[in-house]
């Protein structure tokens, strides 16, 4: 069966059991989106900045993202993503230093975990890092914000907002 066939096929069959909604709870910044287009293949509570949204394999649909374009300002995205009670994916090699992109954290109180770019430096290591503190990262959804938390494989520190 030619893959054009195989598709069309599948589609039929997944439109005669009803999908349902998937609930987003991490959004991984415009930093990472090699991270996020590999993410959101196999979890469906993850969206990033012009997620067009879509059905996962367990058929779960993902909404599109509010924020479509990766290039919306920290003072915008920050805002939103606290707002829908997202945990932010984000890879900035100089966190401590951006006084605007903390503020808007604390302000909003968004949470957000930071994979330490000496270790995260190509998207592989970037999975690398973060699946080595996936569980911590699913621990800090039931954490209230702000925060943003620095992530190395073996170690996390916090912040000081």
């Amino acid at each position: 069966m030619g893959a054009r066939l195989r598709d069309l096929c599948a589609g039929a069959v997944g439109m005669s059991k009803s999908a349902k909604p998937a609930s987003v709870q991490h959004y991984v910044d415009a930093d990472v989106l090699g991270l996020a287009k590999i993410l959101v293949q196999v979890r469906s509570d993850v969206t990033y900045p012009g997620d067009p949204g879509g059905t996962t394999r367990t058929r779960r649909v993902r909404p599109p993202c509010p924020i479509t374009d990766p290039d919306t300002d920290d003072e915008v995205w920050i805002p939103e993503t606290a707002r829908q009670g997202w945990l932010i994916i984000t890879r900035d090699r100089h966190i401590q230093d951006h006084r605007a992109e903390i503020e808007a954290v604390r302000t909003s109180g968004a949470r957000m975990v930071n994979l330490a770019s000496d270790e995260a430096v190509n998207t592989f290591a970037q999975l690398e890092v973060l699946m080595c503190q996936w569980r911590f990262v699913t621990s800090l959804l039931q954490e209230k914000g702000p925060f943003i938390y620095v992530l190395t494989r073996t170690a996390r520190r916090q912040i000081q907002l």
